[in-house]
């Protein structure tokens, strides 16, 4: 599979267009497709388990079959992306979301919706392509602000995803839970060739299969030993068979990306310090985002009957997370500006430090419907900084033909840092609970602990990017072009996205 150079491969940028703005509108709705697929199952897992006739551990696996192609599916989409063009890629995921839905909606039970939700999880690479097309499209001032609100969007979506999907299951069945979806994305289909053109630059050359295979194996087997790890038994044979399978697949495939002259991701550029260091906090800061909304979630719906539980429906629970999604899309702007005047690498800081706060305020102050609220909130504030900063510190630090890629890469370590929390969420609470009525339920113990863990990796997420010097001379940078084809150190916001201005 050979694409013939074209005369705009060369590393320029495409031209910028006048309608950046609704460029930047039409691709923001990426996050919020991709947060409403990730949050509007969870909630009502027990009730399609009921529904379909199914053991809970059975239902279990609409959630984690997304996961997995969403995981594995987004570093082969962001090369392809830069192959063939990201608005091309973009469609495809979006054509596989609708393709997913129609397969589950018109399926007739649990296999059918399974393999539904697995096409729908595609599209987890929306983001990355989207964040990387930002560069080709943006004006220079303006990537900061585009690529803060793209990233607010997530919090849409996350917040409003749990209510939402009890009342369309309550009223309209479970089917509608995968036509909000496909909806979403056939709205942006027909939006995305109006207002947004494709990506000039291209990278070109040859598709590594070989990288492809053995990158997909190993990566499944180690995602499916963390997120099945408690289920099955972090010692059963099939865990830790799945373990070195992933492993020794790893093991192969890094000297095999070495040697490719065409490989499926550039490890070099990977470990280029800026890159490395977002790579890190990614895999932290994935971490500690999850295990924020896991703990408070499962808090506030803890039952009132235990002496400690705030007692809150889902509904409401939802509602009390509500004001941090608000607050992402409100400091979109201010997100931008701090990029601006004190670049990506200061933002990261300050968003580590910030969700350590937030963490730390609800473990000092302990267990109240405000303390949890406003935890979520400044945590949700914390948030916003990273998703914002570490898009700009890996696309102002990689050449152009290599930005979608090198920001799939970053979704995935980030998904790993979730899924890692989910499992180790899971077990935390697991080791400590109590009994009400037929119901068993997370002691408190459990969850102090789940938020005093939050603090700790926010922290080392903090020591990581405030402590490691991105920049260790000239030759740090050799590899990032300008759109005039010379090096360029200062980043595509117009300051330096690596050390403070």
């Amino acid at each position: 599979m050979t694409t013939p150079p074209a005369p705009e491969s060369s590393g320029t940028p495409a031209p910028r267009t006048a309608r950046g703005g609704l460029a930047v509108a039409v691709l923001s709705l990426s996050g919020i497709l991709v947060a409403l697929l990730q949050t509007l199952m969870v909630p009502v897992l027990p009730s399609f388990a009921v529904d379909l006739g199914i053991p809970a551990t059975s239902a279990s696996w609409l959630v984690t079959i997304t996961l997995l192609t969403g995981a594995v599916g987004t570093p082969l989409i962001g090369r392809l992306a830069d192959m063939f063009g990201k608005r091309t890629m973009l469609l495809v995921c979006l054509a596989l979301m609708v393709a997913g839905s129609v397969v589950a909606i018109l399926g007739s039970g649990f296999a059918a919706a399974v393999v539904g939700r697995g096409l729908q999880g595609f599209a987890v690479a929306l983001m990355p392509v989207g964040i990387s097309m930002m560069r080709d499209i943006l004006p220079v001032e303006k990537l900061g602000t585009g690529v803060a609100l793209m990233s607010a969007t997530i919090g849409i979506g996350s917040v409003f995803g749990a209510p939402l999907a009890g009342v369309l299951y309550d009223h309209l069945g479970w089917r509608s839970l995968f036509w909000v979806p496909a909806a979403g994305a056939i709205l942006m289909a027909v939006l995305l060739p109006l207002v947004v053109p494709e990506s000039a630059t291209r990278s070109g050359g040859r598709f590594d299969y070989a990288g492809a295979v053995l990158f997909t194996t190993a990566l499944t087997a180690i995602l499916l030993a963390i997120s099945k790890g408690g289920a099955w038994g972090w010692s059963s044979p099939a865990v830790i068979a799945l373990a070195l399978v992933g492993i020794l697949g790893l093991a192969s495939w890094i000297p095999l990306q070495l040697k490719t002259s065409e490989p499926l991701v550039d490890l070099r550029t990977s470990v280029r310090r800026p890159v490395l260091v977002a790579n890190t906090c990614a895999l932290l800061l994935g971490f500690a985002m999850f295990l924020s909304s896991y703990a408070s979630l499962q808090e506030l719906q803890v039952p009132a009957a235990t002496g400690f539980g705030l007692g809150l429906s889902a509904t409401l629970a939802g509602m009390v997370m509500l004001p941090g999604g608000v607050a992402m899309i409100v400091l979109a702007p201010v997100t931008a500006a701090m990029i601006r005047r004190w670049g990506a690498r200061v933002t990261l800081v300050i968003a580590a430090g910030v969700m350590a706060v937030g963490f730390a305020e609800r473990g000092v102050l302990g267990s109240t419907v405000l303390t949890v609220g406003i935890s979520a909130f400044v945590i949700s504030i914390g948030v916003a900084f990273a998703l914002a900063a570490m898009p700009v510190l890996i696309t102002t630090s990689v050449p152009l033909d290599q930005t979608a890629s090198a920001n799939s890469v970053n979704s995935l370590v980030r998904a790993v840092g979730t899924s890692t929390a989910s499992a180790v969420g899971a077990a935390v609470v697991a080791a400590s609970t109590v009994t009400v009525g037929a119901a068993v339920v997370p002691a408190q113990t459990g969850l102090d602990r789940l938020f005093w863990l939050g603090t700790a990796v926010s922290a080392v997420a903090l020591i990581v990017v405030g402590c490691i010097p991105l920049v260790a001379g000239k030759q740090e940078n050799s590899g990032n072009t300008n759109a005039g084809g010379g090096h360029d150190v200062r980043g595509a916001t117009g300051v330096d996205v690596t050390e403070p201005a």
